[in-house]
């Protein structure tokens, strides 16, 4: 795979947003990166040879892999919003590390909001793109991406392991349909994407935010559906799953009400799980707690075009 991506280039700068949401409105998808300060599990932060272990004594500040994700792309150049996510830090281990350092310039993505993308560049052909927002240690994901070579996965998440583990299958299988985005998943939509750019938008297991002073803080939101629908082209599949029942049902009320989405359940329920997507590890955490997980498939329609359906989902 190691050479086979073509470089990645831009178009010109973002277009004015259609949507016209407030941007204070809609949270972040990921927390901002953690390409900060911690601890790589062998100490080496540095390129090196697989299997070689270097140590490196960073300096204050020093990015982790400077030649890995930025720290911060978008930085102070828009404003912070409601978080939909809670900040966590984990360990590297060398081989993420060393997978951060010699693939990220390849086939990772800073999402900075300053350019427009390219996508048939990106993948170097014109096949389906589907975005995948929070994909964790990024197993499911390759998955995926194996399991159907002709759709280009573009999958955003912040947590660096997963990142580096992510590039690491992808490297190992020889997955050229896959990039690795890291940063704020609402401004790629936002500033970074062209209308009807997207053939899918997958949403699996995010943050439930149980407690209901935080239910602001989830991240499907008739304001976020407002801005997929205006990337996603018509008759593309919104893919959603979790295992915390309070938040599906939420999700199937504000999907079911929302102009530009139906249903693909002709009930107007929940879905079962489509063979395409394997079981992630959030997933078979919530099975062992003896969680039900729900998956819903919504198709984006124009105005005018989608049936009668319950808001109950009755």
């Amino acid at each position: 795979m190691r050479g086979a991506a073509p470089g990645l280039r831009f178009g010109p700068g973002p277009a004015p947003d259609p949507t016209g949401l407030d941007s204070r409105k809609i949270g972040p998808t990921v927390s901002d990166s953690l390409n900060a300060p911690d601890a790589v599990d062998s100490g080496d932060s540095t390129p090196h040879t697989p299997g070689v272990s270097v140590r490196h004594t960073r300096g204050k500040g020093e990015p982790r892999f400077p030649d890995g994700p930025s720290p911060d792309p978008a930085g102070s150049h828009f404003e912070r919003r409601i978080r939909s996510f809670q900040p966590r830090r984990s360990r590297v281990t060398a081989g993420q590390a060393d997978a951060l350092q010699r693939l990220w310039p390849t086939w990772g993505l800073d999402i900075d909001g300053r350019r427009v993308l390219d996508l048939g560049e990106m993948f170097g052909n014109d096949h389906p793109v589907v975005l995948e927002i929070g994909f964790g240690m990024g197993e499911a994901t390759a998955r995926m991406a194996a399991a159907d070579p002709g759709t280009n996965i573009l999958a955003v998440d912040v947590h660096t392991p997963g990142q580096g583990n992510l590039l690491n299958l992808a490297e190992q299988q020889q997955l050229t349909n896959v990039r690795v985005g890291n940063g704020d998943a609402i401004i790629l939509l936002r500033e970074m994407l062209a209308e009807d750019a997207l053939d899918g938008l997958r949403v699996y297991f995010p943050d439930p935010w149980p407690k209901k002073r935080h239910h602001k803080r989830r991240l499907i939101q008739p304001e976020f559906l407002d801005l997929a629908a205006t990337r996603l082209r018509p008759g593309a599949l919104l893919h959603c799953a979790t295992d915390w029942e309070p938040y599906a049902e939420q999700m199937l009320d504000v999907l079911t009400a929302h102009p530009d989405f139906e249903n693909t359940q002709a009930d107007g329920g929940f879905a079962p799980r489509p063979d395409f997507r394997p079981l992630t590890r959030f997933e078979g955490q919530g099975l062992e707690k003896g969680h039900v997980v729900n998956d819903l498939l919504f198709r984006r329609v124009q105005h005018g075009d989608r049936t009668d359906q319950s808001p109950s989902g009755a």
